[in-house]
């Protein structure tokens, strides 16, 4: 069965460099869960690593990847980076061929799915 895993984007923060959001804010209100203090940083916390843990899980797997312009690819997971902006796979088989290694940059996909 394939189960498709969407790329979580987090809201960018007030400020120019997207850090966080000022705590008088309606919004950091109600995402503070009636202003429970470390709720959402802690909510945040755990969707993360349970994020790295099926990172972690698919190294080695055959993964499915949507990407912009209706691109759909095959590969063979193997690792991100650290910042989880790259996947470097094995084995793509993009519309023009295969490649043996290759780096998927994230911002370019949609979804990817894989079986479980």
């Amino acid at each position: 069965m394939k189960t498709p895993v969407s790329v979580l984007r987090l809201p960018r923060g007030p400020d120019a460099d997207g850090r966080g959001f000022d705590p008088t804010s309606a919004r950091f209100q109600a995402l503070s869960a009636a202003g429970q203090p470390g709720q959402e940083q802690r909510a945040r916390s755990e969707l993360r690593e349970r994020y790295l843990r099926s990172l972690l899980a698919m190294a080695g797997s055959p993964v499915r990847f949507s990407m912009y312009g209706g691109v759909r690819v095959a590969a063979t997971f193997g690792a991100s980076d650290v910042d989880i902006l790259n996947f470097q796979v094995a084995e793509l088989q993009t519309p023009l061929g295969v490649q043996r290694a290759a780096v998927l940059r994230c911002p370019d996909i949609i979804s990817y799915s894989l079986e479980l």
